[in-house]
């Protein structure tokens, strides 16, 4: 049963504290629209998702005026293209090009799953998928790509390594004169998961039901506002306080995903518990652990905070969902959060300090802008370094940085909206290309062969 305080404290935190819905996914499996050509699969893929995604913006928006709780993304989802247009990959823009007129004529924020799984080795088909990439991010506005490049069970494949260093640097040139926007749909994972609703990594595995709904709750001015209550507690009683926080953020999604897929003759997926920031001001990951005792994000102690802060976030919100998946911690994305990008300017946070973060929350690198001129070797360095990460600690690691066409160190980049704005930040001028051209696979760790 709610009480009146229960009522007054979500009124409180919507309106105050940022609280909101970030995203509800319906997740659209596409494998009942393989045809015989590109262009007749492209159509039986744009009518399936019209048809399965017909009343998610409108369902959406009565759940948000109903329950009084602002739902901020409406998106979708759908099985990785690659699988779809095996027997013809050199076609797949027409799917691509399908998918986002559709993700358009829905009135959806972004489509993700312009995706393909290498983890393990890179097919013809698969390698013919992924030149494509660029070209279809840069004629697309709405649609998203992910490739999953490794796993913590079958290790590192360094030739899609090498080949997504070259395709993040194609993109960013192709969409020059947006700041190399295209990049900023595009991520590298290493242990994807299928069931996660946040983009650019969104896409509909194959294990999963044929149509899903996954809803992405996120709440980090909540959080920032409760520790402000207790600043002399120790650090034992305010990961219980977040805890708390945490649960209460968690409920919200909770009865949004049960409700929405009801309507929308779905199954009910799952509740990520992720606290993804905007660039808000009072929506801040990087605010919360200043707000634990930290002078600047970045500092010293920063690793150590944020573990605390995901860990938290997790075991209290595992118990507000009979579902809990996705992604699930705190995410760290530079452009996406006022702190994070008020750090970088002042040059507080480096892309180590970052990748060192990455080993005790969500994801990885994440909207990080970078010189234009970088090679793309060292982006595939950048890539290999964090899928090690995730693939020795057996988490989900991801790498989206945006080299900048013609913008250097101290530049900035600016995508509005959600992306944000972000300085660009230095890289390391070391030379990586040789250990890049090795290719192979890097060997899983021995603690993948468990059964």
């Amino acid at each position: 049963m709610f009480s009146k305080f229960d009522v007054i404290e979500t009124i409180e935190m919507i309106e105050k504290e940022h609280l909101d819905i970030r995203t509800v996914t319906m997740g659209v499996s596409l494998l009942p629209c393989i045809r015989a050509t590109a262009r007749e699969t492209a159509q039986a893929v744009y009518d399936r998702v019209m048809r399965k995604a017909e009343k998610l913006v409108p369902t959406a928006e009565e759940l948000s005026s109903e329950y009084g709780i602002p739902i901020v993304n409406k998106r979708v989802s759908v099985t990785p293209v690659s699988l779809i247009t095996a027997a013809f990959p050199e076609e797949s823009a027409f799917v691509g090009q399908a998918l986002d007129r559709a993700a358009t004529d829905l009135g959806i924020d972004f489509l993700g799953g312009y995706s393909a799984l290498v983890h393990k080795g890179t097919a013809d088909y698969e390698r013919a998928f992924l030149a494509t990439i660029p070209e279809v991010l840069a004629s697309t506005g709405r649609l998203c790509s992910s490739v999953n490049v490794g796993s913590s069970r079958s290790g590192i494949n360094m030739d899609a390594v090498r080949a997504m260093g070259e395709i993040v640097v194609r993109t960013a040139q192709l969409t020059k004169e947006k700041d190399g926007l295209g990049c900023a749909k595009l991520v590298v994972f290493c242990n994807a998961v299928e069931d996660n609703p946040f983009m650019a990594g969104a896409f509909h595995g194959v294990g999963e039901s044929d149509t899903v709904i996954n809803v992405g709750v996120s709440g980090p001015g909540v959080v920032e506002h409760a520790l402000k209550f207790i600043p002399d507690a120790d650090l034992t009683d305010a990961a219980e306080l977040i805890k708390r926080t945490a649960f209460k953020i968690t409920r919200a999604g909770q009865l949004i995903a049960r409700e929405a897929a009801k309507r929308l003759g779905a199954k009910f997926g799952i509740v990520d518990l992720s606290l993804a920031p905007t660039p808000a001001r009072g929506d801040s990951v990087a605010h919360i652990l200043e707000t634990l005792g930290l002078e600047v994000v970045g500092c010293h102690g920063t690793t150590a905070a944020l573990a605390m802060l995901n860990d938290a976030v997790k075991k209290g919100g595992v118990m507000a969902s009979s579902r809990v998946g996705g992604l699930s911690g705190a995410f760290i994305p530079v452009s996406e959060d006022i702190g994070m990008i008020e750090s970088a300017e002042a040059g507080a946070i480096s892309i180590d300090k970052l990748e060192a973060m990455t080993c005790v929350c969500s994801v990885g690198l994440d909207m990080i802008a970078i010189p234009g001129d970088t090679p793309a070797s060292t982006i595939s360095a950048i890539i290999a370094d964090e899928a090690a990460i995730g693939m020795v600690n057996n988490k989900t690691t991801a790498v989206r940085v945006i080299p900048a066409p013609g913008k250097n160190v101290g530049d900035e980049v600016s995508f509005g909206g959600l992306l944000g704005r972000a300085p660009v930040m230095p890289v390391h001028t070391g030379d990586a290309s040789a250990f890049i051209r090795r290719g192979g696979l890097i060997p899983a760790p021995i603690h993948s062969f468990k059964n």
